[in-house]
């Protein structure tokens, strides 16, 4: 086994496949899953507005997709029903649906879509619910987009409370039901898996790590700070840091619009951010290979690279 849990980014690789080849991107994560990849990466927009580039659109059609560097017409494929397609072809990949905008959805038809994937699955599914940055979308779907933060902390309550045996009620501020079921529930007793993630370890993100959190996937690397609040908050509610699976990632800098990176490159701060705990480690394979037939010996050669370096 490596000696790093491998997550394929699967969003974005339009220079690789054709963005609306879905069967394409099924194929990439069966490949994946051959080449002892531990899992797949997706997120997602459901629409976006002339603001998504309001920051300049990627010089590089590489680079991830960061606040306002997007075109509008992007193509953001939704996380919960392709990640069902690649549940139904592999057997140990984990799916994670990485940026699950859950204030764009009531809470019991995300409980619901939860539950049948994570069931499909057999319980490999990951969520990381945000409430995301672009205000067009919100605006579109008509949901408060100064209330988002608010709304998810109330999400989580509710789908804490799905995922119990039912009957279920809840009476907050945005939500009100009473006795109902949801079901099927998810595989485990305590629900699927949640990472939760951010540019800073603010007060919202440290209380929904300590309280709901299974893995912490921060947006760049994480200050000494901001994880000395985050052991302090864990061993406050007696857990520890233990609990949380760290999950990094590797990036670099294009020189030109049209380059790739270079891997043995990118990889030379790998053994810094697995010592540092960090043993979860995300990857975009366009940013290295242009070719969807290369996909399974660059997943091969990047596991036996990382495991040269920490050996």
């Amino acid at each position: 086994m490596s000696k790093v849990r491998w997550v394929l980014v699967l969003s974005e690789n339009w220079t690789i496949v054709d963005p609306n080849d879905m069967k394409a991107l099924v194929r990439i994560a069966q490949e994946a899953e051959g080449a002892g990849i531990d899992a797949v990466m997706l997120s997602e927009h459901i629409v976006l507005g002339r603001s998504a580039g309001s920051n300049g659109v990627m010089d590089n059609p590489r680079e991830y997709a960061y606040p306002g560097n997007q075109p509008p017409d992007m193509s953001w494929p939704n996380s919960i029903v392709l990640l069902s397609a690649i549940a139904a072809v592999t057997e140990k990949l984990r799916l994670v649906g990485g940026a699950i905008i859950a204030p764009l959805r009531h809470p019991l038809l995300l409980a619901k879509e939860i539950a049948t994937l994570d069931r499909l699955s057999e319980g490999r599914f990951v969520m990381l619910p945000t409430v995301s940055w672009h205000e067009d979308e919100y605006a579109a779907l008509g949901i408060p987009f100064n209330r988002r933060g608010a709304i998810l902390d109330e999400q989580l309550e509710v789908l804490a409370k799905c995922w119990q045996p039912g009957p279920v009620s809840h009476h907050g501020e945005f939500f009100n039901f009473d006795d109902v079921w949801v079901e099927p529930r998810p595989q485990r007793e305590d629900g699927p898996r949640l990472w939760f993630g951010g540019q800073e370890m603010h007060a919202p993100l440290l209380r929904r790590l300590v309280k709901y959190g299974h893995g912490f996937n921060p947006l760049g690397v994480p200050s000494s700070a901001d994880m000395d609040a985050l052991q302090s908050g864990l061993e406050e509610a007696g857990r520890s840091l233990s609990d949380i699976e760290l999950v990094g990632g590797i990036n670099g800098k294009f020189e030109t619009p049209d380059s790739l990176l270079d891997l043995d490159q990118v990889l030379e701060p790998l053994p810094a951010k697995v010592a540092a705990g960090f043993e979860t480690i995300c990857f975009k394979p366009s940013m290295y290979i242009d070719d969807a037939k290369q996909m399974g010996a660059f997943c091969r050669s990047l596991i036996k690279k990382s495991d040269a370096l920490l050996s």
